[in-house]
């Protein structure tokens, strides 16, 4: 069902696999019009429940003509909507509405320059006829459909951009979405203002009215229980809540014995002196390292995590009044990352607030930043008034320190990784490069490597170091730190850390890679 906080003007972005996205969803959010990810096949009914202004086909791994080749229904080209086919979504769009595509002589990735043959209101206000764009396909447009015109190329691509005038379909067979097309953001703020008629009303202020409005709508004279953790999304979840129904919210802070040092009293003081809402304490350490024993499979921890936690709160909320929901800081990438597309984008990792959790539960679920980037939060954060300590903390995962140590977690290991945490962020904020970056910290690895220390031979544990900077966690690249802080990093480790010997940088950017390692 459509959120009801949803803006009226909306664009569905339907996914065939490409890398690039999420960036249209983010370029889209950034233009204020609000958009949502659904994968190709998304059933046309829940399209026309969607009713969106526009449709985007993404851009996709596959050749329209291999036999497993993702494909939309031939109804939604009837909806009367505007459309705009993106590389994969230009070729599958001229595919089904009856043209050509072929292999092209030279496959095109990376820089290339098109040229505008005919004016159009997707190219409206470029400052030159001959435009700088990122290509990354290997077949092309042979033959238009009826009713289509060409109205941009290459040397390399005879069609470039196309459009049915009556129709309004679009389609480019270059990437706007990425920065390495410069002028991207205009075409596409082209596509949403000029051609779809979108107004720019996606804002937080408006994302606060609306979702306050839902939430009470919603949730009626029932109460909330909310899943605490003191970082930014579940911070923002509870002022949100607190808004919208007061003191039929219930703030729960599970101390699992995976948080970081020190981090289950501060975040007691923070809500006990800075917000007015009630906070419940629970410590559940023993039980998550006594169900944890044994587990080295990052899957299972995820879901013995997931499942623990919604036992406890299950619990807290039958000795509370009329609970019926239990609140959570999913955000959008988490449930992005936690759906199958089936051929376009496999689950990458289950997130313990979204599929982690058992398929029974006696609470309902309440979500209200399942639609927003991390970026969004912080800027919603702002407009609530919550202080910049807060916003602007790292991510931490929900299933904390048992996904950054890999195998299985004990107590020793946890001290280990926990002290070596301590120290990456004490040298971060030290050095100021700790708001530079989007996460820094330690991962313990299953191996054990030789050393010496003193004058003895030694053979202990590794630690990874892991910095990253991002946007939004959809993509993510290693962060060039200067090595005089790594060295100091490291120094300490070995040093500080009772059972580490070596110390390693991790160099891999996000995709192929994700942020935390499990």
């Amino acid at each position: 069902m459509r959120p009801q906080h949803m803006p009226q003007d909306r664009i569905l972005i339907l996914d065939f696999g490409s890398q690039y996205t999420q960036l249209i969803a983010r370029r889209i959010r950034e233009s204020h019009v609000y958009c949502e990810i659904h994968p190709f096949n998304m059933d046309l009914l829940k399209i026309l429940e969607f009713d969106p202004k526009g449709i985007i086909f993404s851009g996709g791994p596959a050749s329209v003509y291999a036999q497993d080749a993702p494909k939309v229904s031939p109804e939604i080209y009837q909806i009367g909507i505007p459309i705009l086919g993106i590389c994969y979504g230009l070729q599958l769009m001229c595919f089904q509405l009856g043209g050509e595509v072929e292999p092209a002589d030279e496959r095109e990735y990376g820089h290339a320059v098109i040229s505008l043959k005919d004016s159009d209101e997707l190219f409206h206000g470029m400052e030159s006829p001959d435009i700088k764009v990122w290509m990354s396909h290997g077949d092309r447009v042979k033959r238009l459909p009826p009713g289509f015109k060409i109205i941009a190329y290459s040397d390399n691509s005879p069609v470039a951009a196309v459009v049915d005038p009556q129709k309004r379909f679009y389609g480019v067979q270059f990437h706007p979405e990425v920065a390495h097309t410069p002028q991207g953001r205009t075409i596409i703020e082209n596509f949403l203002f000029r051609i779809c008629r979108c107004n720019p009303t996606w804002t937080m202020q408006s994302f606060i009215d609306e979702t306050i409005k839902s939430i009470r709508e919603e949730v009626g004279n029932n109460h909330v229980i909310c899943a605490l953790s003191g970082g930014v999304d579940s911070s923002v979840v509870a002022v949100l809540l607190h808004k919208a129904i007061g003191n039929q919210l219930h703030c729960v802070f599970v101390n699992n014995g995976l948080l970081r040092l020190g981090e289950a009293e501060s975040v007691r003081r923070l809500f006990e002196t800075y917000f007015d809402i009630p906070l419940i304490y629970v410590d559940a350490s023993k039980e998550f390292l006594t169900r944890l024993r044994g587990v080295t499979d990052p899957e299972k921890k995820r879901k013995i995590i997931g499942n623990l936690f919604v036992e406890i709160f299950e619990g807290e909320a039958k000795r509370l009044p009329q609970v019926t929901y239990l609140a959570q800081g999913t955000l959008y990438p988490d449930v992005i990352e936690s759906v199958s597309f089936k051929g376009p984008s496999a689950t990458i990792k289950t997130h313990h607030n979204v599929g982690g959790l058992p398929e029974r539960m006696n609470l309902r679920l309440i979500e209200p930043l399942r639609e927003l980037f991390k970026d969004e939060v912080r800027l919603l954060g702002r407009e609530l008034g919550l202080p910049e300590r807060i916003i602007m903390r790292h991510p931490f995962p929900g299933p904390g320190l048992a996904i950054r140590i890999i195998g299985e977690v004990t107590e020793d290991r946890l001290r280990i990784v926990r002290e070596a945490d301590t120290i990456v962020l004490e040298e971060m904020e030290a050095s100021g490069w700790y708001d530079k970056v989007w996460q820094a910290f330690a991962v313990l690895l299953p191996i054990k490597s030789v050393g010496v220390m003193g004058d003895e031979r030694t053979y202990e544990q590794v630690i990874a170091l892991r910095i990253v900077e991002s946007v939004d966690a959809m993509t993510a690249d290693w962060a060039r730190i200067p090595y005089e802080l790594l060295s100091k990093m490291a120094n300490r480790i070995i040093n500080e850390v009772r059972g580490v010997n070596r110390v390693v940088y991790d160099i891999s950017s996000k995709p192929p890679s994700t942020i935390e390692w499990e």
